[in-house]
């Protein structure tokens, strides 16, 4: 009998064999890409586990879908049922024109307080790219998902509201550096301690449990010392407060390079990195973009702010081939609420063509499997579709780009997943079998 997932007395998820996960659809392609999704969800579930194990799928409402049946966009229901059933996933959602909502996907973000957006970033053997060497980025980013520009402060120029805040800023604060005073919008951008300790100490124990080098704190510091700055300098303080018998600090480099001189510094970080321990270390935001280019392999964990993390986890997706095959999730690790979703649009021009790459959400649907420990399935799917895309079977994006390549619609190639699903041997190396 199917039940819910509930989180335990020790702070751990409890699994059912027979879990209700809740679906949003989406809008646009999200139909059809999720028609598609969740028959390889279920096939490989039911190859990892045979009778054993299965998700009966429940769906609520968002998006257009909701507001034609319910005349709201985003209703209360549908946020308990993701309350009430803790782990969801959801396809694009169109951005409503007016009635106060911002975003669905924020809206939904801000509710839970799914702090983490967690987007791991790896290249697929054969997936088009525009870097010489895609297969040296691997790397997962923590966005905070709750403060920065998500808090939606801010007041419209010409506004009462903006008039009143720049005089406050002005007459009481003493703010002289204003360019276009009675022209200007404003936005502010809050940054807690708390909000950053908790993003990065879910970072670093990501790359603790996942063995992982580093942890790079991306930031723009250099010019917003109190809010990025902040979070650099409370990055830092997790690693070294709650987490220095396992961690080594580019802070703590710099304490000893002015104690003892650099040399000293470099050697005992590289006794540190010698000893197993990880390094966490900082980058300025626009130098990072820079080095994904040049320097990727130097990377493992990134954990970041909200608009940083925006651009970087789009970078990251071109460089392995589009947003398209980029899954993502966001989580409350304390409460374990999650949501994962595809990270790409609704693309409503397309939308009933059956064209469109549903990688994004599949992939997606194996870090939901990997998140309640599911992990077998998530493997069949993983190498299924490695298996699809190295036979140059491919929908249109990659098609496009590809030599001597098979054109498939989007239920096509979930077809073609299903039908590669143990085309790999469980060291990862291809069936001698396969025509591959």
């Amino acid at each position: 009998m199917a039940s819910k997932i509930t989180m335990g007395k020790d702070g751990k998820l409890i699994i059912p064999n027979n879990p209700i996960i809740p679906f949003i659809e989406g809008d646009g392609i999200g139909p059809e890409i999720w028609k598609v999704a969740e028959k390889v969800f279920n096939t490989a579930v039911e190859k990892a586990y045979g009778s054993e194990r299965k998700i009966e799928w429940k769906e609520m409402l968002a998006g257009e879908k909701a507001f034609k049946q319910t005349g709201e966009w985003l209703p209360a229901a549908t946020l308990q049922t993701a309350r009430e059933f803790m782990v969801s996933i959801k396809g694009p959602l169109t951005t409503p024109i007016g009635g106060g909502i911002r975003s669905l996907n924020v809206a939904m973000r801000q509710d839970l307080d799914l702090y983490a957006c967690v987007r791991p970033v790896k290249w697929f053997k054969g997936v088009p790219s525009p870097v010489v060497h895609p297969e040296k980025v691997d790397m997962v980013i923590f966005r905070e998902n709750t403060e920065d520009i998500y808090a939606g402060i801010e007041w419209k120029a010409g506004s009462a509201e903006a008039q009143k805040f720049e005089k406050f800023l002005i007459e009481e604060m003493g703010v002289k550096n204003i360019r276009f005073p009675g022209d200007s919008s404003y936005g502010v951008k809050p940054v807690s301690n708390q909000g950053s300790k908790r993003l990065v100490r879910a970072a670093i124990e990501y790359a603790l449990e996942n063995k992982l080098p580093s942890v790079t704190l991306v930031h723009k510091g250099n010019i917003m010392k109190f809010t990025e700055g902040g979070f650099k300098n409370w990055g830092y303080e997790v690693a070294r407060q709650e987490f220095g018998e396992y961690t080594f600090t580019w802070d703590e480099w710099d304490t000893l390079k002015k104690e003892k001189g650099e040399a000293h510094a470099n050697e005992v970080q590289r006794e540190a990195l010698s000893s197993g321990k990880l390094l966490v270390k900082d980058m300025i935001a626009d130098n990072f973009l820079q080095q994904i280019l040049i320097a990727p392999n130097d990377f493992s964990v990134v954990a970041t702010l909200n608009l940083n993390g925006d651009y970087i986890s789009d970078a990251l997706a071109a460089e392995v081939g589009g947003i398209g095959i980029a899954p993502g999730a966001n989580i409350n690790f304390k409460t374990g609420y999650a949501v994962f979703e595809a990270t790409h649009g609704t693309a409503p021009k397309f939308a009933g063509t059956d064209s469109m790459n549903p990688s994004s959400v599949i992939l997606s649907g194996c870090m939901l499997l990997d998140y309640i420990g599911w992990k077998e399935a998530a493997e069949i799917i993983t190498t299924a579709l490695q298996a699809t895309i190295m036979r140059k079977t491919v929908t249109i994006d990659f098609y496009n780009l590809m030599t001597g390549a098979t054109l498939l619609k989007t239920s096509e190639f979930g077809n073609e997943v299903i039908a590669n699903m143990g085309m790999f041997t469980g060291d990862g190396q291809l069936k001698k079998s396969s025509s591959l």
